[in-house]
């Protein structure tokens, strides 16, 4: 008879090898638009290399800026204090980490071996990045009520498919299965606790003030990237305009667990920009340059900056 471990460890493979086939046909979609719409790309490709460097490095400025936001809202989400240098550190490690994993997987993992090594316990690391998503999902979707009247007509719902409205009627269904099984007293009991951090956290204003400023600010900075290299590349968008198409498709790309987005996000991007009339080459050359000052650039030190962590035992 299979032990319960074991069976937890055929879970875990079982649920790796499904967000890697997902990942895999996620990016194999990507690789072939971009093959299908190769000139857009070449041509946006040669609109970038063209493009306003002040603007490109107001843009890099914003890039480096998310790291140090990120981190603003770690502590946030913590009431101990933690090690400045070594918690920003580890935010710019687990931003490289996040671009080989699916769903997040990497960045979670850093921050949680990173807070365990700072002295909290496991389920106190988990809750508090459990803190930290909670509370960037929710400036997200503040953000968006709050510029959707500012720009109205900009964002239009694509028509739904019957087969996603099937399926997510399926997933309607298997969760209210889920609600109605002992394991739903597991997930009551972990989120009992996450709420009873965030009330502990809300009690101290200090720790309150950085998670939602740290939260606000990472938004409002990758938001800040791609308008920078919208007005590098010549776009002819408002800048509110570019943040709540930023805003709206980040928020689409997050429910495909891609490694930092990749493939989902670039093409929610490059809909969400060309849905809003720019032309085809520009949007793919605005998409283009935020990937390259989000992901592309800092991945290399990112990656050795994680492993000098691992090496120094901080992680």
């Amino acid at each position: 008879m299979t032990s319960p471990a074991g069976l937890t460890a055929s879970f875990g493979r079982r649920r790796v090898y499904w967000q890697a086939g997902v990942c895999l046909a996620v990016l194999l979609g990507a690789l072939y638009l971009a093959r299908r719409h190769w000139p857009a790309v070449e041509s946006g490709a040669g609109r970038l290399a063209v493009a306003d460097q002040g603007w490109l490095l107001v843009g890099a400025a914003a890039a480096v800026g998310t790291w140090a936001a990120s981190a603003l809202a770690q502590q946030g989400a913590v009431v101990r204090r933690l090690p400045g240098p070594r918690l920003i550190a580890a935010q710019f490690a687990a931003s490289a980490a996040n671009h080989l994993l699916p769903a997040g997987l990497g960045a979670g993992a850093v921050n949680l071996r990173f807070l365990m090594r700072c002295g909290l316990p496991a389920g106190r690391s988990a809750g508090a990045l459990a803190v930290k998503a909670t509370a960037g999902a929710t400036v997200r979707l503040a953000l968006l009520a709050l510029l959707a009247p500012a720009c109205p007509g900009l964002l239009r719902l694509p028509r739904i498919p019957p087969a996603v409205l099937a399926v997510a009627l399926g997933v309607a269904v298997l969760v209210a299965v889920l609600l109605a099984t002992p394991l739903w007293s597991r997930c009551r009991r972990a989120l009992g606790a996450v709420l009873a951090d965030i009330r502990a956290l809300h009690a101290c204003p200090a720790r309150a003030a950085a998670l939602w400023g740290g939260s606000l600010a990472f938004a409002a900075l990758h938001a800040l990237v791609l308008i920078a290299v919208t007005r590098a590349v010549g776009l002819p968008l408002a800048p509110l305009q570019v943040a709540l198409l930023y805003l709206a498709a980040s928020s689409a790309a997050a429910l495909l667990p891609t490694p930092g987005g990749l493939g989902s996000l670039d093409a929610a991007l490059a809909f969400a920009l060309t849905a809003a009339g720019t032309p085809g080459a520009a949007a793919a050359s605005a998409v283009l340059g935020y990937r390259l000052l989000t992901v592309w650039l800092p991945l290399l030190p990112g990656l050795l900056v994680l492993g000098v962590l691992v090496r120094r035992k901080a992680l």
